[in-house]
């Protein structure tokens, strides 16, 4: 019994310290709280997860730059955009994401939400729908990510249960 208290001490020590404002701002999960549209919630915040490993300013600062060449509307600029829209991404690189990623995954966001209203069905199979796991919805989203021609360099950046990741970043 002893035990389970001091759990719940420190976890309500953990809410405090992180489930407030001030803490959201300077933590890249704050870049998707800048939208209120469904689809732009789920791009931001795929691309925060993404890139969200090393210092946080810079995590912040570069997908804050993603969205503004999106002009701040990232769902209407994945279905809309045109070629020389683009253009400003050619030269993107955060550690080892770079252009090449980059334009893989505007392709593949733009595939899949010219077929679906939401992130959420790369997730999930309509064969399994109610049986998926937290780890068969990930694997499903990765080979889902990757089922149209894609760099193999980009595969990196989305992890699997299926090469023994804890999938930290795509859990975000």
């Amino acid at each position: 019994m002893e035990d389970i208290e001091q759990l719940q001490t420190f976890l309500d020590e953990k809410v405090k310290l992180y489930n407030q404002p001030s803490f959201i701002e300077k933590d890249p999960i704050s870049i998707p709280h800048y939208f209120s549209k469904k689809q732009d919630i789920e791009i931001s915040g795929l691309f925060a997860a993404v890139l969200a490993w090393g210092n946080r300013t810079t995590i912040i600062n570069n997908c804050k730059k993603l969205m503004v060449w999106m002009d701040n509307k990232p769902h209407d600029f994945i279905l809309n955009h045109k070629d020389s829209d683009l253009k400003p991404f050619v030269h993107f690189a955060h550690r080892t994401f770079n252009a090449t990623d980059l334009l893989y995954f505007i392709s593949l966001l733009q595939y899949h939400y010219s077929r679906s209203d939401s992130l959420e069905d790369a997730f999930v199979s309509a064969k399994y729908y109610k049986e998926d796991t937290v780890e068969q919805a990930l694997i499903h989203f990765h080979n889902y990510f990757f089922s149209i021609e894609h760099p193999e360099r980009t595969k990196k950046h989305i992890a699997t249960p299926e090469r023994n990741s804890a999938c930290k970043r795509i859990n975000m």
